[in-house]
């Protein structure tokens, strides 16, 4: 069986200001000339369909005439909801859907009920499973203690029941402990939402949505295929793809591979002299702009843009820059739990530290809205 596999979508994401409707339409008619050059028996879409969980119209209209298109081509396409989306909105329509082989995931109610597709070999089993949290997953399970990212995924499958001697794909948008961030995710701090890989070990294939840069965890079994397109200037000499995945007769080896996708403008980023910067051509690629000179340079926003239409990001480094700390990065987040990050903030505010009964008041407000016990 041919399985294509995409996710984070991010349909009406706008990126400093820019929307990257047109771009984001552009991407999906390539996915959809690769899905018949390839002709997969099913195609997957790993969560975070669109950027925000009320989502724009537009953008609704895009990911409608995204199915339409891979529905009249009579692909079966798999659909799960991401931490952006509203996963009642995903759900919606989802029995009347299925007539068109679009099975989009229901609101998690403590059980997933496999799509079972067919090929020479019997029954593969897809489940999927859209981004759950501890709290949204203890209450169904009242007996079995919860108290971590982890704890949750693994409850929700093995609520599942998995015959291991049937090929099972899991569909699922969560952290996987291991996977290389980029600037574009929305970050959990302190390593919260991250999940051990052994949880997955009972799927042929874990197919993952979450985080933006392709990537296999562990082994091939278990893999991101990353965005279609790029969303940060930290993903500029990333390059985007779809995975394309075949699995044959159960514990045979699976076949993978990527499909490059070419986006409607790239996405660069340059650094140096204002002057130096003014001699690169003309280009309509969505540009962030270093100035290295230690002037400030008069009017370099609309001066630059003469040059580059789609500039989104003018800044300086130098040694006035340089003697600002910056702790805004994923990785120095991640240094830090969500009550330090918090007391650091407090901190910077008011020029002192919190109280005794300020700190455990702040920390029980932070453990209840992300559903965690430590």
């Amino acid at each position: 069986m041919k399985i294509m596999h995409l996710s984070d979508l991010h349909l009406g994401k706008r990126l400093n200001g820019f929307s990257l409707l047109y771009d984001q339409k552009h991407i999906l008619c390539e996915i959809v000339s690769v899905a018949e050059a390839e002709n997969p028996d099913c195609i997957i879409i790993a969560g975070d369909v669109y950027d925000r969980s009320t989502p724009s119209a537009d953008a609704v209209a895009l990911f409608d005439e995204f199915l339409t298109m891979l529905a009249e081509r009579d692909f079966p396409v798999m659909v799960i909801s991401g931490n952006h989306d509203s996963p009642e909105r995903i759900a919606y329509g989802n029995k009347m859907m299925q007539k068109s082989k679009i099975y989009l995931s229901p609101v998690y109610d403590g059980s997933v009920k496999p799509v079972v597709l067919h090929d020479d070999f019997g029954e593969v089993c897809f489940y999927l499973l859209p981004f759950v949290r501890p709290s949204s997953v203890r209450r169904f399970f009242p007996d079995v203690q919860i108290n971590s990212y982890t704890d949750a995924v693994k409850a929700a499958v093995d609520a599942m029941n998995i015959d291991t001697d049937k090929r099972n794909i899991l569909v699922a948008h969560q952290f996987v402990t291991g996977a290389q961030r980029s600037d574009s995710e929305e970050i959990y701090v302190g390593n919260l939402e991250n999940i051990s890989a052994e949880v997955f070990d009972v799927f042929d294939y874990t197919a993952l949505g979450h985080i933006h840069r392709p990537q296999n965890i562990g082994s091939e079994k278990i893999r991101y295929c990353g965005t279609p397109l790029k969303y940060s200037f930290s993903e500029a000499d990333h390059e985007k793809s779809v995975t394309i995945i075949e699995i044959g007769e159960k514990n045979s080896p699976l076949k993978i591979k990527t499909e490059i996708l070419h986006p409607l403008f790239d996405m660069q980023e340059v650094r140096g002299k204002f002057e130096d910067i003014m001699q690169i051509p003309v280009t309509k690629n969505y540009m962030r702009v270093i100035l290295t000179d230690e002037e400030m340079i008069v009017n370099a926003v609309e001066k630059l843009r003469l040059r580059f239409c789609n500039l989104m990001s003018v800044s300086y480094d130098n040694s006035r820059t340089n003697a600002t700390p910056d702790i805004s990065s994923p990785a120095k987040i991640s240094e830090h739990s969500p009550i330090e990050l918090f007391a650091l903030f407090y901190r910077e505010v008011n020029g002192k530290d919190m109280s005794e009964e300020q700190f455990k008041t702040a920390d029980n407000i932070i453990k209840e809205i992300w559903g965690y016990d430590k």
